[in-house]
């Protein structure tokens, strides 16, 4: 097979796990009763631990009013709770619920624990070439979502 012929079928894979990604964050979504930028915002509350609403703001790349409005429908739905900052008055963090955690546990655990099974597949060097090429897909798609971002 020709080193062209495996880029076409690397490219058509990675098209193809994207829209796995997609139909993925679909379901999840469907299955909590949110939108996808609220499930975003509650993946990153989920992983990052309580995070202010300007540091949710830069990570989802809103605005700090589209930020509050997203925060108001996940506290609403049971899966976030607003709480003073104990470092600034003037600030108010946003924490998972247990009702987060428990959805986390039902929907994404499983996800991290299959990848986990499938990656034992791959011997070390394997694994760092595979590391390798995430790391390398994610800088590209950064700079050209930076590229078509300053193309206003």
């Amino acid at each position: 097979m020709s080193k062209r012929s495996v880029m076409g079928e690397i490219a058509t894979e990675l098209r193809q796990l994207q829209q796995s990604f997609d139909a993925f964050d679909e379901a999840a979504a469907a299955r909590l009763r949110l939108n996808r930028t609220d499930l975003r915002c509650l993946d990153v509350v989920l992983a990052s631990g309580p995070v202010a609403a300007g540091g949710l703001s830069l990570a989802l790349k809103l605005s700090p009013a589209a930020v509050t409005t997203v925060i108001d429908r996940l506290e609403r739905a049971g899966m976030v709770a607003r709480s003073p900052d104990p470092d600034n008055r003037r600030r108010v963090l946003v924490a998972a619920t247990d009702a987060a955690r428990a959805a986390e546990a039902e929907i994404f655990v499983p996800v991290g624990q299959a990848g986990a099974r499938a990656l034992q597949e791959y011997e070390p060097d394997q694994l760092a070439v595979i590391l390798d090429f995430l790391r390398t897909a994610r800088r590209v798609q950064e700079e050209q979502a930076a590229r078509v971002r300053a193309m206003d």
